[in-house]
């Protein structure tokens, strides 16, 4: 007879089936002692050589033990515009948690050079709205240019907050406003704030506070907020391309994914009434209630800008199809005040972009946008025209506003000719209208009067192409890329006086090298 009843044998089985286990992985070395037990227990006669074996063959038909709930599984497929999970998988080398939060540093370190035909006084963005005419100085000069201004420092943490997904995403570069010697001796570059956001998605839902790319800038993905999947062109000029929406505010949005590949949102952004330097005010009015490109925040804004946009993705066959609309509501207010007179004059603009990308074959993509707006200049490639003018006082003697009409455009193309070759090719437009009114003296205020400065531009237009080379690249180390760009800018007045030039032309070249952290 068995020594110990059978019903003593499953209580045994679970340190048995240790011990069997420990007995397995070190069956190799000699005098194991979790095999010496187990022979012990045979021996004493507390197990038969039949149990061993019994257990030895249950533990061999044993399934692996679940994923603890405390444990993190292998992140699934976001869907489009989604925050992505923590991941465990493919995590940057670079990665590290504190707590439950991971926090992934990242950036490049970006060596630029630029050179013009003409003198247009940016540095390694382009002023596409102060391109030199050939009958002045600055027209007959060229310019080159070395940075490493453009250099990127950021920091992402995502964490998992009571069921939620919770992005903190930090990028800055170096592009800040510098001393004025700070060509002289020390390039001592200042640190900017380019975006900094909180964003958290739990089911459908997604809401952003921050500062991040305009709603109205292009996106490549859903309504993600994330730069990777937005669209500002591949160009290395930092301030991208002509026809390109695009601005970076403090906003609020909130978004809805209805299914893998509808999205909606909605964006509250910070508002700023600008009319730029160009436009030609009436005398009486105080200017510090429009932005003529350096009020900075003393501008009396109201309301801030309203833009909704749906986005949807899908693929035809293996070839990926993004789509999204946007639509822009803001609103402008003025006021008078004499001896005789308080009045308000306010304005609604508005205004609305497509925008699309469409995989033609493998790796080639072809992309366009389009925007149409009434009050909307301020979104075109750094502002190259108004939002309105102000027009001179009306019979009570108050000021009031009319809006200028303004679009853009971009068509291109982004071809992955091998894994370690990007070439592209854009070609972007903005165009003005002009709004003006005629003094009793004959003279005129507003934009593109007849006799008006050649900085009140009617088109702007770039054509550009360029080469993203990467030299090496290894997973734990990051890559060295060779990116080249050449652009050819067209700036057309809407005025041009008799005997001199209808247009400005500058071509500019790039030569870029980026180190990328892995």
């Amino acid at each position: 007879m068995h020594p110990y009843p059978k019903k003593s044998l499953p209580l045994l089985a679970p340190v048995v089936g240790a011990l069997l286990t420990f007995t397995t992985a070190f069956a190799q070395q000699p005098q194991d002692p979790n095999k010496l037990l187990v022979d012990l227990l045979v021996k004493k006669g507390i197990l038969t050589a039949q149990d061993v074996a019994t257990l030895r063959q249950e533990l061999a038909n044993t399934p692996p033990a679940p994923v603890a709930s405390g444990a993190m599984e292998a992140p699934s497929s976001a869907a489009p515009g989604s925050v992505p999970p923590v991941e465990t998988e493919k995590k940057s080398p670079l990665f590290f948690r504190i707590g439950g939060a991971q926090f992934t540093p990242f950036g490049f370190v970006d060596f630029t050079t630029v050179y013009r035909g003409t003198l247009n006084g940016g540095d390694i963005g382009s002023s596409f709205g102060s391109i030199p005419y050939s009958n002045t100085a600055n027209g007959q000069l060229s310019e080159t240019r070395e940075s490493l201004k453009n250099s990127r420092l950021g920091l992402r943490v995502d964490s998992d907050v009571m069921g939620a997904k919770v992005m903190g995403y930090l990028e800055t570069d170096f592009l800040g406003n510098a001393a004025t010697n700070v060509n002289v001796a020390s390039n001592s570059d200042v640190l900017r704030m380019r975006v900094f956001f909180l964003d958290m998605r739990k089911g459908d839902w997604e809401f952003l506070a921050g500062q991040d790319w305009s709603m109205m800038t292009p996106n490549r993905k859903g309504i993600s907020p994330l730069p990777s999947d937005l669209f500002f062109s591949q160009d290395v000029d930092t301030n991208y391309q002509v026809g390109l929406v695009w601005g970076r505010t403090p906003q609020a949005r909130v978004m809805y994914h209805a299914s893998d590949e509808l999205t909606f949102g909605l964006s509250l952004e910070n508002p700023d009434q600008y009319v730029g330097g160009a436009v030609v005010l009436p005398a009486g009015f105080t200017a510090t209630q429009v932005d003529q490109g350096a009020n900075g925040t003393a501008t009396p804004n109201v309301f801030p800008d309203t833009i909704g946009k749906v986005a949807f993705d899908t693929k035809f066959g293996d070839l990926p199809f993004h789509v999204d609309a946007a639509g822009l509501v803001r609103y402008f207010k003025i006021n008078t005040f004499t001896s005789t007179v308080n009045a308000d004059s306010d304005k609604t603009g508005y205004g609305g972009s497509i925008n699309a990308s469409l995989g033609v074959m493998p790796n080639l993509l072809l992309l366009v946008n389009g925007f149409d707006s009434k009050g909307g200049g301020r979104y075109l490639s750094t502002g190259l025209g108004p939002d309105f003018i102000v027009n001179p006082p009306d019979a009570s003697g108050a000021y009031t506003m009319s809006l200028v009409h303004s679009d853009a455009g971009i068509a291109g193309f982004e071809w992955d000719a091998t894994p370690m070759s990007k070439i592209y090719g854009y070609y972007g437009m903005v165009k003005y209208g002009q709004k003006t009114d005629q003094l009793a003296n004959g003279t005129y205020v507003g934009y593109g009067y007849p006799g008006s400065p050649n900085s009140q531009n009617k088109q702007i237009e770039e054509y550009t192409a360029g080469l993203t080379q990467t030299l090496w690249k290894e997973a734990g180390y990051g890559d060295l890329k060779l990116m080249l760009q050449y652009s050819y800018v067209d700036r057309t007045p809407w005025y041009v006086a008799p005997g001199t030039p209808n247009k400005a032309h500058m071509n500019m070249g790039y030569v870029n090298l980026r180190y990328d952290l892995p």
